[in-house]
């Protein structure tokens, strides 16, 4: 086809005496087998010249340029060699974009060709099977692939953008083109290494899921399903923090009450954490009863043992603390603290650090202000011992400022705390010393008796 097309292109001439530029016969004969795909002329028939711009045909007849376009981009390059096909090239890129100026000016209702001509021409140009990748799925220290051929790809996206966003294209009449077998293979490109490509798709995917209603379960079914596979098979996929998003979107426009479908959601983890703690506290903020379920769950399995995972925890208890009632923060304030004080007095000083950091948020201390009684004595103990053997200076400075705060909020109460974290100092240190005596006695009466045979000897 597009031999057929270019014959069609003016060229200089190339004897000097010419006098201008020659243009081959528009009714050059079509060669049967031109050797391209054709899929592309056979599929979508048409008598209009796809060279024309749509401002040289009357409006009866711009959709069938609109098709004839269409099927001259259904051909496809390789972009690994830029040299390579560069007049086809540039031809197929004139006509991607008179096509999304047509598609953005709306001046025609798509019909059923038009769509089918659409969808078709997507799979074509996107719909594509990566190549294996053994990059290690870690986020940031992994430097980020870009597709060469991305220029062409982009416009293809474009495209297939403004079509799902405009008004002339009919949802209920698209629905059976823009298909689930359509959208599988879209949540499929989201494993592109190319970051690029994984913005346009989040873009896209969004549009998709408001325009059709009709798709909306099957869209969040194949997300799920997507992370499950990440989660207990592959452990491997460049997209999960860019689908994050677009759940964490729609998990925001849920209507209440909740329905149980919704709430059913729920090694490299810090390249997605951000994204999978958004989608948690956007289902806390629509139905605040499951803030005390999600923290219950964060104490139960909290990483004792890994500091940048215990990080990244406590950022995400203070997403979800935020969003609580006060009712439900009761409910597990007690455990909460607990684990709290226990980070602040950790020896990584990020851990301890970040702890301390929850009380530059005015949601977190209202509520600590609200339930001082059973919350202040907790962490009283903790802040002391930071005070007095912490080894990081800023983890010191701001204890004591933590401590400052809880001063200024109740002094009586911290005075309280203070005379009873005194008492238990000194029955601690009363029980050290019995011990220390009880150890010097027996070691006396040990060195007084005489070894004898093959007696033991405590070294």
């Amino acid at each position: 086809m597009f031999k057929q097309l270019l014959s069609k292109l003016p060229r200089k001439s190339s004897k000097p005496d010419s006098g201008g530029d020659l243009s081959r016969s528009s009714s050059a004969p079509v060669p049967s087998n031109s050797g391209k795909r054709t899929s592309s002329s056979a599929v979508f028939p048409s008598t209009i010249e796809p060279l024309l711009p749509f401002k040289d045909v009357p409006n009866s007849e711009k959709l069938n340029l609109f098709v004839s376009k269409i099927s001259l981009c259904c051909v496809t390059f390789d972009f690994s060699d830029q040299s390579k096909n560069s007049i086809e090239k540039d031809v197929k890129r004139q006509a991607l974009l008179e096509l999304l100026d047509f598609v953005g000016s709306g001046s025609v209702r798509f019909t059923e060709p038009a769509v089918l001509a659409v969808c078709r021409m997507c799979a074509v140009n996107l719909f594509r099977v990566f190549p294996p990748s053994y990059r290690e799925n870690d986020g940031d220290d992994n430097e980020p692939v870009f597709d060469p051929a991305w220029p062409h790809l982009q416009m293809v996206y474009d495209l297939l953008l403004k079509f799902i966003t405009s008004p002339c294209l009919d949802a209920k009449m698209s629905k059976k083109y823009l298909n689930h077998g359509f959208i599988l293979r879209l949540l499929d490109l989201f494993d592109s290494e190319d970051p690029r490509e994984r913005e346009c798709l989040k873009t896209v995917l969004h549009r998709l899921y408001g325009k059709f209603m009709v798709h909306r379960p099957f869209i969040r079914k194949s997300m799920s399903n997507t992370f499950y596979r990440f989660v207990f098979e592959t452990e491997k996929h460049g997209g999960i923090a860019e689908l994050l998003e677009v759940f964490g979107s729609i998990v925001s426009g849920f209507a209440l009450p909740l329905k149980e479908e919704h709430k059913m959601f729920s090694k490299s983890l810090g390249s997605y954490f951000q994204q999978l703690t958004y989608c948690v506290a956007q289902f806390v903020d629509k139905e605040p009863k499951l803030g005390s379920v999600v923290v219950k769950g964060l104490l139960k399995f909290w990483p004792v043992t890994n500091s940048q995972k215990e990080v990244m925890f406590i950022g995400e208890v203070e997403e979800v603390v935020e969003g609580m009632s006060v009712v439900e923060f009761r409910k597990v304030m007690v455990p909460l603290f607990l684990r709290v004080a226990c980070c602040v007095n950790s020896c990584h000083f990020q851990v301890s650090e970040r702890a301390l950091f929850l009380w530059n948020n005015d949601q977190i201390v209202n509520l600590v202000a609200h339930n001082r009684e059973a919350i202040l004595p907790i962490m009283f103990a903790a802040l002391e011992k930071n005070a007095e053997n912490h080894w990081n200076q800023s983890v010191l400075n701001l204890t004591l400022n933590v401590r400052k705060m809880l001063c200024e909020m109740d002094e009586d109460l911290f005075m309280s705390c203070h005379a009873r974290f005194q008492e238990e100092e000194a029955k601690q240190c009363s029980v050290i010393e019995k011990r220390k005596e009880k150890w010097a006695r027996l070691e006396s009466a040990a060195s007084m008796k005489p070894v004898t045979g093959k007696t033991a000897v405590l070294v």
